[in-house]
């Protein structure tokens, strides 16, 4: 385990203690929300209170299965790239992060799909995880023709990780694809929804998400499901047989619940035999990547310089 950008440290948890104190002057909301109140969060960025800006460089589109899409195609494509956005499976949308994706799109020669999956409570489990399986086969079979690339890679943020890893382990399982995805990229996410001792033991600190957020969010993504149930390999990607997947870069904050799940993932990745890059980065909490700080900057160029030169 490589921890990295100590030299952010002070920077990072100045960060969370402001946003801490932010957080403590809102109100806990529990149980699922209204409609009213589920519309008007999705309506602003993750982890902001306005609404994302949508780009002209982003196409909507309606894939096979009926499954909708953002594409974003720069001028030279050297790849393209699955992403998965994350938002508990309740909140984030394709549209969600324009900026950043086409960013990504220009510096790293990449063809960008982004996944609009249909968000619990309203489509909950297996739902999202579909819907990003269908735009999965729908790349190995037309990214050729439609971006002139085979080299697919596939990746995501929090819950948008966790559908990553679900999908290729659908690709191998149910349609018996290894291979065409070369590279998975995987921004802290929840790989075991019975939940590892580090989402366990975090407990009430109002960072992004915290032990309860998690609990609440697993119970709309998951309705009716206990913990034994969620360790099912099809919900919970931890206990997976992970054999056959690419090599893959797994990214987390010291200050995340989710801290084991990607520590964890990591171990049994590489025992599969697929190399893997972890990355653990000083300070950060869950979602650190949605707010202007150094390790923000560094975390991007890092996953730009990943997909741009993994799976040639």
């Amino acid at each position: 385990m490589t921890i990295t950008d100590e030299d952010c440290l002070a920077e990072t948890l100045a960060f969370n203690k402001q946003f801490e104190a932010a957080a403590a002057n809102r109100p806990v909301r529990a149980g699922t929300p209204d409609a009213a109140l589920l519309a008007a969060l999705r309506r602003n960025r993750l982890g902001g209170d306005s609404p994302p800006v949508r780009l002209p460089h982003g196409q909507d589109r309606v894939v096979e299965g009926g499954v909708k899409v953002r594409v974003f195609v720069p001028g030279q494509v050297d790849g393209v790239y699955l992403h998965i956005h994350g938002g508990g499976w309740v909140f984030g949308s394709a549209d969600g992060q324009d900026e950043r994706l086409w960013l990504l799109a220009e510096r790293a020669r990449l063809a960008v799909v982004s996944v609009d999956y249909r968000l619990a409570p309203e489509h909950p489990f297996p739902a999202g995880p579909d819907d990003c399986e269908a735009a999965a086969r729908w790349l190995v079979k037309h990214a050729a023709a439609e971006f002139g690339s085979q080299r697919l890679l596939i990746g995501g943020e929090s819950a948008g990780a966790h559908l990553s890893v679900v999908t290729l382990l659908r690709l191998r399982d149910r349609h018996g694809i290894t291979g065409a995805f070369r590279a998975a990229h995987l921004l802290f996410g929840p790989y075991d929804l019975s939940m590892t001792p580090s989402q366990r033991s975090f407990g009430s600190r109002r960072l992004l998400s915290n032990t309860d957020t998690l609990r609440r969010t697993y119970e709309l993504f998951t309705p009716g499901m206990g913990p034994e149930e969620r360790r099912d390999p099809e919900a919970s990607p931890l206990f997976a047989d992970l054999a056959g997947l690419p090599t893959a870069r797994i990214v987390v904050g010291t200050e995340d619940p989710l801290r084991d799940d990607s520590l964890f993932l990591a171990a049994r990745w590489q025992a599969a035999g697929a190399a893997v890059k972890l990355g653990v980065v000083a300070g950060a909490m869950h979602g650190f990547t949605l707010f202007p700080l150094t390790i923000t900057e560094r975390e991007l160029r890092r996953e730009r310089d990943f997909l741009s030169s993994t799976g040639r």
